[in-house]
């Protein structure tokens, strides 16, 4: 039931963008696994129009992309560093094809609203959308950055990157002074020997 949900409106966009299933058929048959954990694992194989439909098989699948779920609004959102956190298993080829093909698939929800209530309010309305949107993701990094700052500066449950490199220069130090520490106490040694 979900696997109709997620395929059938990534088709639609597929079969608007011809040069994204003309990309796909070259790996007809190929099966892909993308795995939102602990939400969802979706299995789908490539059709030989370079469509893409639900796998039920319980064989592992071609190639496995995971991704987090807090990576999902920088993903929808087209942020390119977002891509780079994705994780592959599996024919490394194949999912650097699909995650390509990704980067550059931007469905026209305005095109298709346009269709049903008319192009002026369906360009107000996606406007609208995209503005909730950009709301929603300036929010999450607007959180994240405070909780960030509170956990360094008033409940210090993360240290700052200065802090850190100092305490490894420090290390460093110590290390160096022990280890001329240990060279005088065995010429000492080979002294008293003598």
């Amino acid at each position: 039931m979900l696997a109709s949900y997620a395929t059938n409106p990534l088709n639609h966009i597929l079969r608007n963008e011809s040069w994204a299933c003309k990309r796909l058929q070259s790996y007809e048959g190929k099966t892909v696994c993308i795995h939102i954990p602990p939400f969802v694992s979706l299995k789908m194989i490539v059709q030989s129009n370079g469509e893409l439909s639900h796998y039920r098989d319980d064989f592992e699948a071609d190639t496995t992309l995971s991704i987090l779920p807090t990576l999902l609004p920088r993903l929808l959102s087209h942020e390119e560093s977002a891509y780079d956190a994705i994780v592959i298993s599996g024919d490394t080829a194949f999912a650097e094809d699909l995650i390509t093909i990704g980067k550059h698939l931007k469905p026209n929800f305005e095109q298709e609203l346009g269709k049903i209530v008319g192009d002026i309010p369906a360009h107000r309305i996606a406007q609208a959308g995209e503005n909730i949107f950009q709301w929603h993701i300036n929010l999450v990094n607007n959180i994240s950055e405070s909780l960030g700052e509170y956990w360094q500066e008033e409940q210090p449950m993360i240290a700052k990157e200065n802090e850190i490199r100092r305490f490894s220069h420090q290390i460093e130090a110590l290390e160096h002074d022990v280890d001329q520490l240990e060279e005088r106490i065995n010429q000492i040694i080979r002294q008293k020997n003598r």
